[in-house]
């Protein structure tokens, strides 16, 4: 009887020093996401004609310039987040999309100059490398675009649907994606709406469904809600996100289209569950460079 006690204590101590053991390693697995100060940058570009000098002229500051010194800024402070760690913990990335990807090989090419990835074996020569990328291909490939002439527009749509979370979504990272847009939403390959009762959705967002749907006067908000308005729901889940939209541009005449169209976006990204997002208007570079690097320091 005293052995068979004896024998049943010891298996008892055994199990209760591997739950112990197992909750330790489960907690520690779980600490490492959470604790994780690497990130995963993402520049997603709309190349349509809103970037177009001739169409869109702007005397101030011609908008493709914005988008060059924004993402000028993006990279700044992408750096500043390696530089404040140690070199053991270097894993971070940040990339440049288009979707369509443009017709045009050399911008292609000037997009697979911009994947840039840091690790600990990264040498500090490559710091300046990734600096001068960055201070002259977006602009190469603006110029490109314009030059070219075919704006085959941007199908952001598309691209939250089917390529969000393989391209910009990575575990154990913070994910940031900035969008350099217009704010209106419309591609030829992805234009459609769906409709329900109470409810009318699109994959697409113009000044004429602004009009269309009678979303002019300050009473935007309650006619969306009424209605039902906004855009398809893209994607189940993408919490694992933060996002930024930078570039939001409206067509003169209606005194609320910029609330509308952030409208429709904010609440787009609410249904995705993405927890952490900005929407910004086409600001000057020099007043939109904090409120980048503030997004990028998670400060």
């Amino acid at each position: 009887m005293k052995i068979t006690l004896y024998i049943l204590m010891i298996i008892s101590l055994v199990s209760c020093c591997k739950d112990k053991n197992d909750r330790t390693n489960e907690e520690k697995k779980h600490s490492i996401v959470v604790d994780s100060n690497n990130i995963n940058v993402s520049i997603l570009i709309d190349l349509s004609d809103r970037i177009d000098p001739g169409t869109n002229p702007n005397p101030t500051m011609e908008y493709y310039q914005r988008d060059v010194e924004y993402i000028k800024a993006i990279e700044k402070g992408f750096i500043n987040h390696i530089k404040s760690k140690k070199i053991i913990t270097y894993d971070d990335q940040m990339q440049v999309f288009f979707n369509p990807e443009p017709s045009d090989p050399k911008i292609n090419d000037f997009t697979k100059e911009l994947k840039v990835s840091f690790n600990k074996d990264t040498s500090r020569n490559y710091f300046d490398s990734v600096d001068k990328k960055y201070s002259e291909l977006p602009l190469n490939i603006y110029q490109s675009a314009i030059k070219d002439g075919k704006y085959v527009g941007s199908d952001i749509w598309e691209f939250f649907k089917n390529k969000v979370k393989d391209y910009c979504i990575k575990n154990d990272r913070r994910n940031i994606l900035f969008i350099l847009t217009d704010g209106y939403m419309y591609h030829q390959n992805t234009k459609f709406e769906e409709k329900s009762e109470g409810s009318y959705k699109t994959s697409y967002l113009t000044t004429k469904l602004i009009k269309a749907n009678n979303l002019t006067t300050s009473g935007f908000k309650d006619t969306i809600e009424k209605n039902g308005y906004g855009f398809v729901k893209a994607n189940e889940n993408l919490s694992n996100l933060e996002v930024i939209v930078l570039g939001i541009n409206p067509e003169k005449g209606n005194p609320f289209e910029e609330a509308v169209i952030k409208e429709y976006w904010e609440n787009w990204f609410k249904e995705m569950k993405i927890k952490n997002y900005q929407v910004k208007s086409a600001d000057l570079p020099s007043n939109l460079e904090p409120i980048i690097l503030k997004a990028i320091s998670g400060r």
